[in-house]
């Protein structure tokens, strides 16, 4: 597929063809696993103490001869500890079992469960090859919910990489026609729940993904705009062509990004 080159004023300035890694064929099921797989190394283990309820002294025997015990009570074989005591007389409360007030948990969450997930390493490439063809297609990036112009998809000119101020990289966007997606991204919404106090009381929308052949000042520059997103070519992986395992997200590619993914067989 021949895909136009394109300079920061959205002029056309060449033709590049996309090399093999454009031509997988979509695959939604293997891009999900690889994303999962993902985000399962990320995963911070928790589980409750493993002592949490069980602290107390929960022992009452129902033997008939034990004077301590609950034997001929009429009361159920709940453990129980006992609060105090006047001579033979007892004054007990339920203790230990999951159905007490401050008993242990039924099935606590268990901080040595293991979350991480694996993924061959085949399957890995093929599905990185699979969301780098969905990126491409402009009717799944519209799907997903960008708004693109007529002229995408496209490659931008390696000018771009060495765009230094937020405001530059801002103005080239607007010149390439995305104007509307600027704003989209820009739109913050409440979260629901208590994950506002817990310090993450905004939700932000994915935007662009952009890809640079290597480590250069724009990925400084973009870092203050809302749901963007710069990586290095080498380091493409699902979660960032598709977040939550949805493929289709906007993402423009430099000239050099492109020629070192086919120079090297990157993902092959």
């Amino acid at each position: 597929m021949e895909i136009r080159i394109l300079s920061l004023q959205n002029k056309e300035i060449g033709k590049k063809v996309l090399p093999q890694q454009f031509d997988e064929a979509l695959r939604t099921d293997l891009i999900k696993r690889a994303v999962e797989a993902i985000q399962s190394h990320k995963r911070q283990p928790y589980g409750a103490d493993s002592e949490a309820g069980k602290k107390v002294s929960a022992s009452l025997s129902r033997r008939r001869r034990n004077y301590r015990g609950s034997y001929g009570y009429g009361i159920s074989r709940v453990p129980r500890k006992i609060m105090s005591r006047r001579g033979t007389r007892f004054n007990w409360e339920g203790a230990f079992a999951p159905g007490t007030v401050g008993g242990r948990r039924a099935h606590p969450p268990k901080s040595e469960k293991d979350w991480f997930k694996k993924i061959n390493k085949k399957e890995r490439k093929k599905a990185i090859r699979s969301a780098l063809s969905a990126v491409i297609i402009a009717n799944l990036v519209k799907k997903r919910g960008h708004y693109i112009p007529d002229s995408y998809p496209f490659i931008i000119e390696n000018k771009f990489e060495e765009l230094k101020k937020t405001k530059d990289v801002k103005e080239a966007l607007l010149s390439l026609g995305f104007k509307d997606e600027l704003e989209r991204a820009g739109k913050k919404k409440i979260r629901a729940g208590k994950g506002k106090i817990r310090g993450r009381k905004y939700r932000t929308k994915k935007s662009f993904l952009i890809v640079v052949s290597k480590k250069c000042s724009l990925i400084n520059a973009a870092n203050n705009i809302s749901g963007i997103d710069v990586i290095k070519v080498r380091d493409l992986n699902c979660e960032a062509l598709a977040p939550g395992t949805i493929p289709g997200r906007v993402t423009l590619f430099t000239e050099d990004s492109i020629d070192i993914l086919n120079k090297n067989k990157l993902f092959q």
